[in-house]
């Protein structure tokens, strides 16, 4: 649980995926054309990955993966993020971690 915490904290948008799963594959792309570099941390690449899952799910996680995180906060897995970004909600959250482009 510590580890996913500090995982958390680290950087301002956080993805846990696996690195097998389409959806997780769909919202690092997302991510990627809107300007975002989230931290993705594999689960089925750590030791620790059904234990750090298990972690997650206590945390309120509803689903495995993909599991992604903006500003510390838990955002929810994909449905959440593609309802967001078509809301026109997403862009504003990400804003502060978007690449600046020069």
């Amino acid at each position: 649980m510590e580890k996913v915490t500090r995982l958390i904290s680290e950087k301002g948008v956080v993805m846990f995926s696996k690195s097998s799963c389409c959806m997780c594959y769909a919202v690092k792309i997302l991510f990627h054309e809107i300007g975002v570099n989230p931290m993705v941390h594999e689960l089925d690449q750590d030791p620790e990955g059904r234990e750090m899952e298990r972690a997650l799910m206590r945390m309120g996680c509803s689903t495995p993966v993909p599991v992604v995180f903006i500003g510390g906060k838990y955002v929810g897995s994909t449905n959440e993020v593609m309802t967001l970004h078509l809301g026109g909600s997403l862009l504003p959250l990400i804003k502060p971690y978007q690449a600046v482009s020069s």
